[in-house]
């Protein structure tokens, strides 16, 4: 869940008689909407403290400041936000408003569509002079996708802005001072990935009873298996799928099973229905396409899962046959999810051809990946990520040290590790994670790596006594972060080496401070110094960004 706490680029709170506001910079607002929380309670306990010495002095401003609903704008965009959004200010007062698919430079009319009160979003209408660093976006969907929202602008461009985006959350939620003479040494410049195309290996479609078309094509829409779609939720609409033939960030094998699939199961001889996601009706809900490679031969291995409704493998054969016959394919599963949610994990699971995973090689372990198992999506760029933890170790090469392994998934962090420490203990909730991560141990002959399965979020006074006190920690939690018990631990433990690894900088952010400065309202001290903090570019032409950060015990 998305919180905005209060604090913020600009807020308004209500009082009796007057109303009060607060500037700082368009970055912070990314911060403001990005920390995540799992829980009310940690809505409550989680808040970021931020300095508000810089604050400039309230001031009444008139009701005219804030942009009215339907009231169309010029904006110019002055950079990428959260979510990838465009972060615009109102010339006239600097009001600053989101806008989806606006890219630095770009001067554009907008629609205000909601206020929020400390910001407002916009729908571009039109664009006058286009952004800086204009590419063309090799993609046909790109301009309705939500997924590669960046792809006409320039590569270069793209890893800047995701750098400075970091640079501004450590600084206004992370409350580290820009002007410290060791802050430039803290922060690293970001690791690009020298693939921009085809790096994902797990891509997960949608079948929909709702075709989903841009306004000017609504006329032409057909009703039945005509308005069928296989591919991607069109973003804001749970029921809307772009079709789409081919995604240019999975592998090309991927492409080519998804192509065999778009080309014949619309048939109606062969009675497959789409799931409709409002009469909880029909039979085909996802299509995920996982690929890895032979661990002996390096060919690449493709897992197709097909998500149903029910378990009905007569309706599949046909698909099966087709699909079989790709040389890359060693693998056909069957996840079947009987409940209305539209989740592609399922309550069973069955083999419909071949073996029930694939395999995957990563800094010189092989790891098995089944249909559910959480693996980093970009593999190439992962052998980057864990090259830069294992630097941060700074493992002393006697093999005496105790790594903790936090939100270890299937083990892949701590078993690549694992046989230059003394033993790995890795901690996880999702069962099947921990199955996998015990499998992948034995595959490779590790023997000094335990996994326990539990959740983060909910450990009490006892937890810790499963293991002995770790010389190092390596925390990978998922986009809401740290839960403040989890954080109150880690401060309590002392660790001399701590690792945090985020796929969300405004929770990392968030988490740093924590750490590092401690929550005076809750009396809690802050113990470790950030040493260093690494963005890596994980998935181009996207708004994510991947961080490693080292701390050390002060």
């Amino acid at each position: 869940m998305a919180v905005l706490p209060n604090y913020g680029f600009r807020r308004l709170k209500s009082l009796i008689g007057f109303q009060k506001y607060r500037t700082t910079s368009s970055f912070y607002c990314c911060a403001s909407l990005s920390v995540e929380k799992k829980s009310k309670e940690e809505d409550e306990e989680l808040q970021p403290s931020i300095s508000t010495s810089n604050s400039s002095t309230p001031k009444t401003k008139p009701s005219s400041f804030f942009p009215k609903k339907n009231q169309t704008l010029e904006l110019v965009c002055e950079s990428l936000g959260f979510k990838g959004k465009g972060v615009c200010k109102v010339e006239e007062t600097g009001f600053v408003v989101m806008c989806d698919r606006a890219l630095p430079g770009e001067r554009f009319i907008g629609r205000v569509t909601r206020k929020k009160g400390s910001y407002a979003e916009v729908q571009k209408l039109k664009t006058i002079t286009p952004h800086n660093d204009l590419v063309e976006a090799p993609c046909e969907y790109a301009s309705a996708c939500g997924g590669c929202k960046t792809q006409n602008l320039s590569y270069e461009a793209q890893v800047r802005a995701k750098e400075q985006q970091v640079h501004e959350l450590v600084i206004h939620v992370g409350n580290f001072s820009a002007n410290d003479p060791e802050f430039a040494n803290v922060m690293k410049p970001i690791v690009p990935c020298d693939i921009q195309f085809n790096y994902r290996n797990k891509m997960e479609f949608s079948f929909g009873t709702q075709k989903w078309l841009p306004v000017e094509e609504l006329h032409e829409r057909q009703e039945g298996v005509s308005d069928y779609a296989l591919g991607l939720h069109a973003p804001g609409f749970f029921d809307k799928v772009l079709n789409v033939q081919k995604c240019l960030i999975q592998s090309e094998a991927a492409n080519t099973v998804l192509a065999i699939v778009q080309d014949c199961w619309r048939d109606t001889e062969l009675g497959l229905s789409p799931y409709c996601v409002h009469k909880h009706v029909g039979f085909l809900k996802h299509l995920m396409l996982r690929t890895g490679s032979d661990a002996k031969t390096g060919s690449p291995e493709l897992m197709v899962n097909f998500v149903t409704s029910s378990y009905k493998p007569e309706l599949l054969k046909p698909l099966v046959d087709k699909i079989s016959s790709i040389s890359e394919v060693v693998s056909i599963m069957n996840n079947v999810n009987t409940s209305v949610g539209n989740t592609s994990v399922g309550e069973a699971e069955y083999i419909l051809y071949g073996k029930s995973s694939i395999s995957e090689a990563l800094r010189g372990i092989t790891f098995q990946i089944s249909a559910n198992s959480f693996f980093q999506t970009n593999t190439y760029q992962a052998e980057v990520l864990y090259r830069l933890i294992e630097e941060c170790a700074g493992l002393r090469g006697d093999g005496s040290e105790v790594v903790l392994d936090l939100f270890c998934g299937t083990g892949t962090i701590g078993l690549t590790l694992a046989k230059k420490v003394k033993h790995v203990y890795g901690y996880e909730m999702v069962p099947q994670s921990i199955s996998d991560a015990r499998r992948n141990a034995e595959n490779n002959g590790i023997s000094n790596a335990t996994f326990i399965q539990g959740d983060l979020n909910k450990i009490s006074d006892s937890f810790g006594d499963q293991f002995p006190s770790p010389d190092i920690v390596i925390s990978d939690p998922n986009r809401p972060g740290m839960h403040l018990k989890l954080i109150k631990y880690l401060l309590k433990l002392r660790v001399p080496r701590l690792i945090y690894v985020s796929c969300n900088p405004a929770t990392c952010a968030r988490d740093l401070d924590y750490l590092c400065h401690g929550l005076e309202e809750k009396n809690i001290k802050g113990c470790y110094k950030l040493k260093s903090l690494q963005p890596v570019d994980m998935f181009p032409h996207t708004p994510h960004i991947e961080c490693v950060c080292l701390l050390e015990l002060e």
